[in-house]
């Protein structure tokens, strides 16, 4: 490709004002990916590494799914945000990216029944909406991913994992973040309350549309109470079937928790796109979120398989006030520049995307020169 030579900005370069007072230089956010080389669930110096390649002036990023307890785990070495060791592991991390003038949301998460006995503090069930399982999962290098039998978890105590997410986000704040996404998506514990193959009870977290986006909603008020609306994000994937977690009325599904997002008035909501489809050869995105982008009040992300024409398709449009990239991201440290000069892009490897190596397949995606 030729690089770009119009001097206006292409619209993923311009600038943005996220809430009341968080200005961004440019549209590009950096989705959050599980990246596996935090040792023992601290993240690592090598972290303070590649996040600051991949912070701008201007910019945001947000980090990989970071656990909020020791029940929230079901990956090796991903990080925590639940003990003052990780907390201090991750200042260093904040420090690298607001050396670089970006902003930086910390994801919190709970695996729920994605894990299994290993993961868990004493040999225990791993916990969910559910005792329905996992099935096995293909993993990305072709061996097979199993699960142990979950927990339904009891409605009294469904409180203390709300609790969880409440003092997670407080510790994130307290290690220097900007603010918390809330991980409500990709088939893990939040989604499995919200989805109803997954949800199968008859209490009042289960059943209906409205019971079953209870807990959800409950994490957003504590989060939002203990460190403000205005540092609280949250991620919803209402049309994707990861881990076995899928709805029979994902639309129906998406709106509601749109529209009652609203009551909190919380910073920005982050929707991951239908799968892509193959259309003359090329895979399109599907542009199925507008209206969830037109019920909710607060900023819109997008994400799921955008490039820079698709990007700026959706900001000009205003389908979209910002794009969220995930594997162009890892694979681009400098994805911004790249998009705004039209250059080429590295490709991502597959193979290396959870290896614990600190540096290959993590820090040592070139720049452009």
């Amino acid at each position: 490709m030729e690089p770009q030579t119009d001097s206006k900005p292409i619209p993923l370069m311009t600038p943005y004002k996220m809430g009341s007072s968080l200005d961004l230089a440019h549209r590009v956010v950096l989705a959050p990916l599980t990246r596996q080389r935090s040792y023992g669930n601290v993240p690592q110096p090598h972290a303070a590494v590649y996040y600051g390649q991949r912070a701008t002036p201007g910019g945001m990023l947000i980090t990989e799914a970071t656990g909020v307890s020791d029940t929230a785990q079901g990956y090796t070495d991903t990080p925590g945000v639940w003990t003052a060791e990780q907390v201090e592991a991750w200042r260093p991390v904040v420090d690298a990216v607001h050396a670089k003038g970006a902003l930086f949301f910390c994801q919190l998460w709970h695996v729920g029944r994605v894990s299994s006995y290993g993961f868990q503090p004493g040999g225990a069930a791993p916990v969910s909406s559910t005792q329905r399982m996992v099935g096995p999962q293909v993993r990305h290098d072709g061996t097979t991913e199993e699960f142990s039998p979950p927990r339904r978890l009891a409605a009294e105590e469904i409180p203390m994992f709300v609790d969880d997410f409440r003092k997670a986000a407080r510790n994130a704040i307290n290690a220097g973040f900007d603010g918390v996404e809330i991980h409500g998506g990709n088939g893990y514990l939040i989604e499995q309350f919200l989805k109803d193959s997954a949800n199968d009870r008859d209490d009042g977290y289960g059943g209906s549309l409205e019971n079953r986006c209870r807990f959800a909603l409950e994490v957003v008020a504590a989060v939002a109470k203990e460190v403000g609306a205005h540092r609280v994000g949250i991620r919803l994937s209402p049309f994707m079937d990861y881990m076995d977690c899928h709805d029979s009325d994902p639309h129906a599904l998406g709106l509601h928790m749109a529209t009652k997002l609203n009551d909190h008035n919380i910073l920005y909501l982050h929707m991951i796109e239908p799968r892509m489809a193959l259309v003359d050869g090329r895979r399109e995105v599907p542009h199925r979120l507008l209206p969830y982008r037109e019920a909710f009040k607060g900023t819109f992300i997008a994400n799921g398989g955008y490039d820079r024409e698709e990007g700026d398709r959706a900001v000009v449009s205003g389908y979209a006030d910002l794009v969220s990239f995930g594997r162009l991201f890892l694979a681009n440290p400098d994805l911004p520049k790249r998009l705004e000069l039209n250059a080429p892009l590295n490709k991502y490897n597959r193979l290396t995307f959870y290896i614990s190596d600190p540096v290959v397949g993590y820090t040592d995606y070139p720049f452009l020169p």
